[in-house]
């Protein structure tokens, strides 16, 4: 098939099966080809996944209660701000979870479905609850967002052909999973290429939306 024929059927494909959405907050539109309900599914085994091969640090270490105290305050704050808005399905099905893994990157990330994870070679930077709720503010803003669902369906167009997700995890499931690693930032030795500008932006909106939200009760807990 050439090449120009490719094209023509890609963008078929693009046509029957993207979904366009408005990005909270700023309202750009958004093509998805990715159900986000299958992302939060692959979510559940991936963060899993993940926490059996990067223990988190005990429930009763000062640093997991301090992620997990901000986190619950940014999740509240989500809520909120979602349900005043009427998007609160864009939401649903999350099950939030906020874990801290022992290890010297300075990183960050928010799955699909609200997993949460904090590296606590990031604290001795943010120094602080107000400048760690900014971080995490903002890394679950590229999930509230669904910047991961444009890249996933981006990666799956380019390097898997459009394939569904359920196919692609049935027939290329190595490829499927790098995929959607690469899409959340998961793991800095697959090549992850840093979110648009576009998205930086957005998810810098939005993320001080939600530490502002949340820092009148980080800043009475310090206070």
């Amino acid at each position: 098939m050439k090449l120009k024929e490719i094209i023509v059927a890609l963008s078929i494909t693009i046509g029957l099966t993207a979904c366009v959405e408005k990005v909270p907050l700023t309202g750009r539109k958004q093509v998805s080809l990715v159900n986000e309900s299958e992302l939060v599914g692959m979510s559940l085994t991936e963060y899993q996944k993940f926490l059996s091969q990067n223990k988190p640090l005990a429930i009763m270490d000062p640093r997991a209660q301090m992620v997990k105290r901000i986190g619950g305050k940014i999740q509240a704050a989500v809520i909120q701000f979602m349900g005043e808005k009427g998007l609160s399905k864009r939401i649903e099905g999350y099950q939030w979870e906020f874990n801290t893994v022992d290890d010297s990157a300075v990183n960050a990330w928010c799955m699909p479905g609200g997993k949460v994870v904090v590296y606590t070679g990031l604290l001795p930077v943010t120094q602080d609850e107000q400048s760690l709720a900014v971080v995490m503010g903002h890394e679950i803003a590229h999930a509230i967002a669904r910047h991961g669902n444009e890249r996933m369906s981006q990666g799956m167009l380019v390097q898997l052909g459009g394939l569904a997700v359920a196919v692609a995890v049935s027939q290329k499931p190595e490829a499927t999973q790098n995929i959607f690693l690469q899409s959340y930032g998961i793991s800095s030795t697959l090549g992850v290429l840093a979110y648009s500008r576009t998205h930086e932006s957005e998810a810098d909106k939005m993320g001080l939306v939600f530490s502002a939200m949340a820092s009148g009760d980080i800043l009475g807990k310090n206070g």
